[in-house]
């Protein structure tokens, strides 16, 4: 393991110097633990799949705090200065600009880009698509109409990165990603091959929990902080009515405001759902307005601080909440 990794953790530490000098910065080893594949995630679902399929064989660091907003991730020299000396790099390309112009310059061919794995489906305001998916593969993603509303018309054409939603997708990237590692790693090869089995297994579980829990339920409406449930929507026959487009940090007009309190009304909502790491504000004042409660539903982008859980209990949690908010039997 040590002879194969010398030469690359030299490469990789002679790239690092060339990015902004931020090699220079960092406080810690390029390739910290050479017995290990160093792996950067660019944010939790891709840090998650990579130490469950890696297991003890992979070091694998996150570019986002906990707590913190993936989207807009500003990098810091020294974590640049990670992506260019790591081993792999987990990320989704166009979901945070700063990652993708930190791989494109200092690490392409040692980068496992997601989006080649699961196309993404096209982002939407409310998403009316009821289609599911069959043997054949993903239904359901036949182009959106261009949304009228002004607030989410700006992303119009752009692509719903969240597809770890979607627990039949993340398993396909975790199939994906499990090659990769090998690739990079032959000696665990077949350790990878095991662990992305028995991750497949456990994520097939969910997904089957999901489409049971949600079956029958009284509604199929959820209003949500922003359209980040397009792929858990589609999937198990839902609409998401959102308040804001893709980006959680937009604030909603007053005219959206009006439109979405009616349409909460419309459909009798009885919760109206914020995020962890987004204010409540907007969702409290919608559910004021329609005699409805708030509640978290989580899109995993990233762990709160304080979040000693996993994908799967979030995910569960989240089955939970959905399962009293549209009164499910």
């Amino acid at each position: 393991m040590n002879n194969r990794r010398a030469p690359r953790a030299l490469a990789a530490a002679s790239a690092a110097l060339l990015t902004l000098g931020a090699a220079a910065c960092s406080d810690k080893p390029v390739d910290a633990d050479p017995q290990r594949v160093d792996v950067v995630a660019a944010f939790y679902p891709l840090q998650f799949l990579a130490q469950q399929i890696g297991g003890d064989a992979v070091a694998v660091s996150n570019l986002v705090k906990p707590g913190a907003e993936p989207h807009d991730v500003e990098l810091s020299p020294s974590q640049v200065g990670d992506v260019a000396g790591a081993e792999l790099i987990v990320y989704l390309k166009g979901f945070q600009p700063q990652v993708d112009e930190a791989v494109q310059q200092n690490s392409a061919d040692r980068a496992f880009d997601v989006t080649t794995v699961e196309p993404l489906l096209d982002a939407t305001a409310d998403n009316h698509d009821h289609g599911h998916e069959d043997e054949g593969g993903h239904e359901g993603e036949s182009d959106a109409e261009t949304p009228a509303d002004p607030d989410h018309t700006a992303e119009a054409g752009s692509k719903d990165p969240h597809l770890w939603l979607d627990p039949t997708r993340l398993a396909t990237v975790g199939d994906q990603l499990a090659d990769r590692l090998a690739q990079a790693d032959p000696e665990h090869a077949d350790d990878y091959a095991a662990r992305v089995s028995e991750l497949r297994g456990k994520l097939e579980q969910l997904d089957a929990e999901f489409t049971a829990g949600l079956k029958t339920c009284q509604r199929r409406e959820i209003v949500v902080s922003h359209t980040a449930f397009g792929y858990l929507t589609t999937r198990y026959q839902l609409e998401q009515i959102g308040v804001t487009g893709l980006s959680p940090e937009h604030e909603p007009s007053p005219q959206r405001l009006a439109e979405v309190i009616e349409e909460a009304k419309e459909h009798q909502a009885t919760t109206i759902f914020f995020e962890t790491l987004v204010s409540p504000k907007v969702a409290e004042t919608i559910a004021a307005q329609v005699g409805a409660e708030t509640a978290v539903l989580d899109p995993l982008e990233g762990l709160a601080a304080d979040n000693n859980g996993d994908y799967f209990s979030v995910m569960r949690a989240n089955l939970a909440t959905l399962r009293t908010a549209l009164d499910c039997a």
